[in-house]
């Protein structure tokens, strides 16, 4: 597919340092993967995965905070895939985006370890959920790759001493874990919640090859200060919005 002009918009992420092309309807990036990017410990001259990387938002999120990465990106759709090439170029990043099914991956990416591999892998179990309408969104919500061969596909990938770092609905921790602790070390777990003392609704893991700390879960990150929503304003914490507007690191552990 290719876009028109008329189906396309260009937001500003990061308070304005980063400027990225979506479809105007379908699937959007909202702030999961500016979390996710915030909390890759990368630095310069890293080689970093973005597995599923959609418009390329994850991966460009963490290219303005941390210079001179070598990103790869891989998106099964076509049409998204040369969204994230575009944005990658429109931003000055060093991003190569390969159209490619996740479990057939290009020579160029099988070649290659990562010292980072980041993803944000659909959030509904395909054979417990309905496909959305939209062909976008229902790959980014449910797909038709189980969350277990996206974790094999990531780990596979990592550099010795590499990172993972994903963010997950909270339900599925459990099958998280079950997947990369006989494979991965020094795990570290933030839920996401919309508000002080509710329920988490997701989760930030960050996990090591080789690494020997114990599992570790960290505080809370809450998203909304107060206690509810109280009008049409922006209630981001401090925290969250020093991400989201300003580009910050988020240490996951803290």
């Amino acid at each position: 597919m290719t876009w028109d002009v008329s189906d396309l918009t260009r937001d500003a992420f990061l308070g304005g340092a980063l400027h990225l092309w979506q479809p105007r309807t379908g699937y959007r990036a909202g702030v999961d993967p500016v979390l996710l990017a915030a909390c890759v410990p990368a630095t310069a001259g890293d080689r970093v995965l973005d597995v599923g990387c959609g418009v390329g938002t994850a991966a460009l999120c963490l290219a303005a905070r941390v210079p001179d990465l070598r990103l790869t990106g891989v998106e099964v759709q076509d049409d998204y895939a040369a969204l994230a090439q575009r944005n990658g170029t429109e931003n000055g990043a060093d991003f190569t985006v390969l159209h490619a099914d996740l479990r057939a991956l290009p020579v160029e990416v099988r070649q290659v370890q990562f010292n980072h591999v980041m993803m944000n892998p659909p959030y509904f179990d395909r054979a417990n959920s309905s496909s959305a309408q939209d062909q976008g969104r229902d790959m980014a919500f449910g797909g038709d790759t189980p969350l277990a061969d996206w974790l094999d596909i990531g780990i596979r990938r990592l550099a010795p001493k590499g990172h993972l770092t994903l963010i997950q609905r909270i339900e599925r921790l459990p099958e998280v874990l079950g997947a990369i602790i006989p494979r991965l070390g020094s795990i570290v777990v933030r839920p996401i919640s919309g508000r002080a003392g509710t329920p988490p609704q997701r989760f930030l893991l960050r996990a090591i090859q080789s690494g020997r700390a114990g599992f570790f879960m960290a505080p809370t990150l809450v998203m909304h200060a107060g206690e509810s929503h109280t009008g049409d304003v922006e209630s981001y914490t401090e925290t969250v919005s020093a991400i989201l507007r300003d580009g910050a690191k988020l240490d996951i552990a803290r």
